[in-house]
């Protein structure tokens, strides 16, 4: 998202309309990326709820040569996101909520395969989890995954191709049943 640069020095003088226009497109993809950290929507909402309110406290610092909102405003939603993971109360036993994706049966063999994917994802750490899940899921570009983690480019590929390779022997070992 390329920025529109009187909408973000209208932002920066106190105009909510013209925070609100380029922050909108990306709530979505915020919820989703908390969603992936938090491992619950209603935390989630919560986050990009504080995140975006954040965001709206520090537009006036946001540098003169940003070109897209997108990496900046998911850092700042990830940050809040895992300080929420670190809170006192998140290690409370909490119910297992049932699937929201769920839209009723479907074919027997991709519910295995989703089960499995899932299996060997949560083996994963959550710096490596969260990279797939922002590239294939998000579909960001490398480099804003990168400044989203504060990671370089080439950090965010070595840890892309890591977490993908020790995926593999789980999923080839339930491809073989």
């Amino acid at each position: 998202m390329r920025l529109e640069s009187g909408l973000v020095d209208r932002a920066r003088a106190g105009d909510l309309a013209a925070f609100e226009a380029l922050v909108s497109p990306l709530i979505e993809s915020a919820s989703q990326l908390a969603r992936a950290i938090l491992r619950d929507w209603h935390e989630a909402e919560d986050a990009v709820q504080e995140a975006t309110f954040k965001a709206w406290r520090a537009v006036a610092r946001l540098r003169d040569d940003t070109t897209s909102l997108r990496p900046w405003y998911l850092t700042i939603v990830a940050n809040e996101a895992r300080s929420r993971r670190r809170g006192r109360w998140w290690n409370v036993i909490r119910l297992a909520e049932p699937r929201s994706d769920f839209h009723g049966p479907g074919p027997e063999e991709h519910a295995s395969q989703s089960v499995d994917l899932e299996r060997a994802m949560r083996r994963l750490s959550d710096r490596e989890r969260l990279i797939l899940f922002m590239h294939y899921y998000l579909d960001l570009p490398l480099d804003e995954i990168g400044r989203v983690l504060g990671l370089s480019t080439q950090g965010v590929k070595s840890r892309m191709y890591r977490a993908t390779r020790s995926m593999r022997p789980a999923l080839r070992c339930q491809e073989g049943l």
